[in-house]
C-alpha cells in the first residue's frame, strides 16, 4: 500500500494541486462576476499552486521516462546500446538535480530572509522555496528508478505520448495521407 502510494506521489499531489487551483481561480472568476469585488489573495495562491504543480509535474514525466530529449544522434547507434548512452546522459542531469538540491537547501536554510512574505498572503517565502529541493529530490529518485528499471531489470519505459503517436502511425491516423 505504501510502495503504491509512493509510486504514484506526483500523480497525486498534481492532481490534487490541479483541481484546487482550478476550484480557486473558478470561485475567483465567479465572485468577481457577481459582485464586483475580488479576493486579493487567491490569484496569488493559484500561482504558488500552479509552480509546484509544474515541478511536481516534472517529477512525474521523468517517473514515465516522458522528458523531452534530442535524440537523433542515437538514430546510427544500435537499438541496444541507445539506452546505455541515455543512462549516461541521465548521470549529468542526476548530477544537476543533486547540486540544484544542495544550492536550494543552502538557501532556504542559511541565505533566505526569513521575514520576506508573499505580498498578499503573508506567508514566509521559504515555504514557497520548498518546492525546490523537495521536487528535485523527488526527480533524482525517479531517474534512479527509472535507469534501473531500463538498465538492470531490462523493462522498457517508452515514453507514452511517443507510444500514442506510433500506435497511431501504424493505425493510419493522423498521417500526411490520411482521411481521418
Amino acid at each position: 500500500m505504501l510502495i503504491k502510494i509512493f509510486d504514484n506521489l506526483e500523480s497525486y499531489i498534481c492532481r490534487t494541486l490541479l483541481a484546487f487551483f482550478v476550484i480557486l481561480l473558478f470561485i475567483q472568476i465567479l465572485y468577481r462576476e457577481f459582485t464586483g469585488n475580488s479576493f486579493s489573495w487567491s490569484e496569488e495562491l493559484a500561482t504558488y499552486l500552479f509552480v509546484w504543480f509544474v515541478f511536481f509535474g516534472a517529477s512525474y514525466a521523468a517517473k514515465l521516462g516522458a522528458h523531452n530529449r534530442v535524440t537523433f544522434q542515437f538514430k546510427a547507434l544500435p537499438q541496444g546500446a541507445v539506452k546505455y548512452f541515455e543512462g549516461f546522459a541521465d548521470l549529468f542531469w542526476l548530477g544537476f538535480n543533486i547540486y540544484f538540491v544542495y544550492l536550494s537547501w543552502d538557501f532556504i536554510v542559511n541565505k533566505a530572509n526569513p521575514f520576506w512574505k508573499s505580498q498578499t498572503l503573508g506567508v514566509p517565502m521559504v515555504y514557497f522555496y520548498w518546492i525546490f529541493p523537495i521536487a528535485f529530490t523527488l526527480m533524482s529518485i525517479r531517474i534512479i528508478q527509472v535507469n534501473y528499471l531500463k538498465l538492470v531489470k531490462g523493462v522498457d519505459l517508452s515514453d507514452p505520448e511517443k507510444a500514442e503517436v506510433e500506435k497511431m502511425l501504424e493505425e493510419g491516423i493522423g498521417g500526411p495521407d490520411s482521411d481521418k
